[in-house]
């Protein structure tokens, strides 16, 4: 629901400079028209009958005071102020009924006058805007945001009064289209885009079931609020989105991992099995143990199959770490960068993040191949294990294949470290 303080404060300016407006005209009535700018008076024979109506107002007969007006409405030749001031007192009294449609008209005279400021015209069609729109009069509520924008095409509220008048009459394209407009100037001001109007535009792409627009939205969701469910929901879409390679599924699992969206037992135990067949044991000893830290392996049927598992990986992550040095040496001796680039990044895992890019950025450097995007993919990752987000940044946004890789350094760039 939009906020009511909108038309509140326009029904307290109306019923405040109506009273004003009374007394003004009883004293300016016997004034002659030539000494006003605008001849801001009412004739001498209005000046009773609007007494009335307030002291009607007053105490509280609305009925009454409203057949007064009409009466005064039939006088011939009204002024363009004795036309104002009557719409401004029948505000006064639809204000009173809570009769919002005599209201909209009342403004809608006043707003076309020239006895009232800009400022207050501003606030008088936002106000009507909100209370049709809190009357789930949809369609004049958009009518008045319309008009509204028209007065202020920089007002925030309306513009959001807006999007979500469009979504609630099924409008989910016109909505869609507005709140990408508002998200584009979000992006130009450096301003974060509101979790409602993220939410709002998640669900007109769900709408529409348009599945790449609810994914693009996604990906903003994780970024400015990374909620472990929004994780979820945009990373196990990803496998099945055309071109992702199979090769990237351990990428894959590191993000799910470091989101927290490891959910079965299964996922550790693939995890851990394509970290060993990458040449990373300890990696996988690091995924083992988290599988065990979350009550995920080691319990339940399959539990003497994980202790073999972690018997095995420790056991590797061991040796590996023995044979570093020749590792390293033989690495450099290949005749392509392909044993770097994964010695490098095995160095990463080890916690010596900045030994990693010198060996990866070497590898990619010599060449020969099979999988440059990739390593690049790996070299950003790595600057951002070693807390260089700016050249994290760069490495990850030179990304171009379709494989998945561009995909997954975009995403790492999302995650926050808390």
């Amino acid at each position: 629901m939009i906020k009511k303080t909108p038309i509140a404060l326009a029904l307290l300016l109306a019923i405040g400079t109506a009273t004003l407006a009374l007394t003004s005209s009883l004293a300016m009535a016997e004034t002659p028209p030539a000494a006003t700018a605008k001849q801001e008076s009412v004739r001498a024979e209005m000046g009773k009958p609007f007494a009335e109506i307030q002291t009607l107002i007053t105490n509280k007969d609305y009925p009454q005071a409203l057949s007064k007006l009409e009466a005064i409405e039939a006088f011939e030749k009204k002024t363009p102020y004795e036309l104002f001031a009557i719409a401004r007192m029948r505000a006064v009294i639809a204000s009173s009924m809570g009769d919002n449609e005599m209201l909209a008209k009342a403004f809608d005279s006043m707003i076309n006058s020239d006895f009232i400021t800009a400022a207050d015209k501003i606030k008088y069609t936002e106000g009507m805007a909100g209370t049709f729109y809190n009357e789930k009069k949809y369609e004049q509520s958009k009518q008045w945001t319309m008009r509204a924008l028209a007065l202020n095409k920089d007002s925030v509220a309306m513009r959001d009064l807006l999007a979500r008048t469009m979504y609630l009459q099924n409008d989910f394209a016109a909505a869609i289209s507005e709140l990408n407009k508002q998200l584009q100037e979000d992006a130009l001001a450096n301003r974060v885009p509101t979790h409602e109007k993220l939410h709002l535009l998640i669900s007109c792409y769900l709408k529409l079931k348009d599945n790449v627009g609810y994914a693009s939205v996604l990906e903003r969701m994780v970024e400015y609020y990374p909620k472990k469910e929004y994780w979820g929901d945009l990373l196990y879409r990803l496998p099945n989105k055309p071109g992702f390679s199979d090769r990237l599924r351990l990428d894959w699992y590191r993000l799910m991992l470091t989101t927290d969206n490891m959910e079965e037992a299964a996922q550790y135990v693939e995890m851990t099995e394509l970290a060993l067949l990458a040449g990373l044991p300890t990696e996988a000893k690091k995924i083992t143990d988290a599988g065990y830290a979350a009550n995920m392996l080691g319990v339940g049927k399959d539990a003497a199959k994980h202790k073999q598992m972690r018997d095995k990986v420790n056991k590797q992550a061991t040796d590996d770490a023995k044979t570093l040095d020749a590792g390293e040496t033989a690495a450099k001796a290949a005749k392509n960068g392909i044993g770097m680039v994964n010695m490098g990044y095995n160095y990463v895992t080890l916690g010596q993040a900045e030994k990693g890019i010198e060996l990866i950025e070497q590898g990619i450097a010599k060449g020969g191949l099979k999988a440059p995007e990739e390593a690049k993919l790996h070299l950003g990752m790595a600057y951002l294990q070693a807390g260089n987000r700016a050249k994290a940044t760069e490495v990850m946004k030179s990304l171009k294949a379709t494989d998945g890789s561009a995909d997954l350094g975009k995403l790492w760039l999302f995650v926050r470290k808390e």
